[in-house]
C-alpha cells in the first residue's frame, strides 16, 4: 500500500532492518530519548505490550525488529499524532503486531482488559506544567505532564500490568526521587536504572525498569553518554553496544 506524505511530513530511514518512519515537523518529533528507551526495553517472545503515549509510533516500530512479541496496543491522546503513527504501522507492514489507539490511555478499559499485559512502556511528558511553555500546542502536550500527571501514569501502568509484569519508563532526571516514590506507591518496584548524560557531564534523563509486585533491590547501571562534547548525538550503534553489554539484550 502506497503511503501519501502530507504537507510538512518527511520520511526517514531508521537504519534498522529496513524500518522507516514518517514525521511531521508541525508536531512533536522523536529524539534520542525514544531510541534509548527502545534499546532498554526487554521483551520476551509472545509478550503482550502496551505503550503509553506512542507519538509517531517510533518506539513500537523499533521494537518490532527486536523480538517476536505478541502485540502492542499503542495509546496516543493526540489524534493527529495517532494518524501519523497509524501510517507508520502500515508503512512498515506491522498491522498485525501494533494497534494504534487514538484515545487517552486512562480509557484503556474500552479497548482491553485490566491486568492483561506483560510489558508496559512509556516516554511520557515529564516537564512540570508551568515550568516551560511551548507555543506549539501539540509539542506542549507531548512535553508537559498536564495531559498525564506522574501519578496517573504509574496508576495506569499498574492497572494494565499483570502481577510480575514490567514497566519501562524514561523521565527527566531531576524528578528521579518523585518517580521512584510514585512507582513504589503503586507496587511497581524499580529493578534496573541508569542515567543518560549529555557529554558535558550533565545528567539529563533517568531510565527505570520496574516490576509489579517485585522484591526490593535495584541494580544501578553505569551512565550512558548520549552526546559528544559538541552536543551531537552519538550514533545508535554505540547506544546499542552499551546497552547490550549492560543488559545482555541483543538488539541486532
Amino acid at each position: 500500500m502506497e503511503i501519501k506524505l502530507e504537507k510538512n511530513e518527511r520520511l526517514e530511514d531508521l537504519q534498522c532492518k529496513g524500518l522507516k518512519i514518517i514525521q511531521n515537523k508541525d508536531y512533536y518529533t522523536f529524539t534520542s530519548d525514544s531510541v534509548v528507551l527502545a534499546n532498554f526495553i526487554k521483551l520476551k517472545k509472545q509478550d503482550k505490550c502496551a505503550e503509553i503515549g506512542t507519538g509517531c509510533g517510533v518506539i513500537s516500530v523499533l521494537l518490532s525488529a527486536k523480538t517476536d512479541f505478541d502485540k502492542i496496543y499503542a495509546f496516543e491522546i493526540q489524534h493527529e499524532m495517532a494518524k501519523i503513527a497509524e501510517k507508520n504501522v502500515i508503512l512498515n507492514k506491522l498491522e498485525e503486531k501494533i494497534q494504534i489507539i487514538s484515545d487517552d490511555v486512562r480509557n484503556f478499559r474500552q479497548y482491553c482488559s485490566q491486568e492483561s499485559f506483560d510489558v508496559v512502556f512509556s516516554n511520557p511528558p515529564y516537564i512540570k506544567t508551568g515550568d516551560f511553555k511551548n507555543i506549539n500546542k501539540a509539542r506542549d502536550i507531548a512535553r508537559h505532564d498536564s495531559s498525564l500527571p506522574l501519578d496517573d501514569l504509574c496508576k495506569v501502568a499498574f492497572n494494565l500490568l499483570r502481577f510480575g509484569g514490567r514497566f519501562y519508563v524514561i523521565y527527566t532526571a531531576d524528578r528521579t526521587a518523585e518517580l521512584i516514590d510514585t512507582l513504589m506507591q503503586y507496587s511497581l518496584e524499580p529493578k534496573k536504572m541508569f542515567f543518560t548524560e549529555n557529554g558535558k557531564g550533565k545528567i539529563v534523563l533517568v531510565n527505570i525498569e520496574s516490576v509489579k509486585g517485585g522484591k526490593h533491590g535495584i541494580e544501578v547501571l553505569p551512565n550512558l553518554i548520549t552526546n559528544d562534547t559538541t552536543g551531537e548525538y552519538i550514533k545508535i550503534l554505540q547506544t546499542k553496544n552499551f546497552l547490550k553489554k549492560q543488559t545482555n539484550i541483543d538488539f541486532d
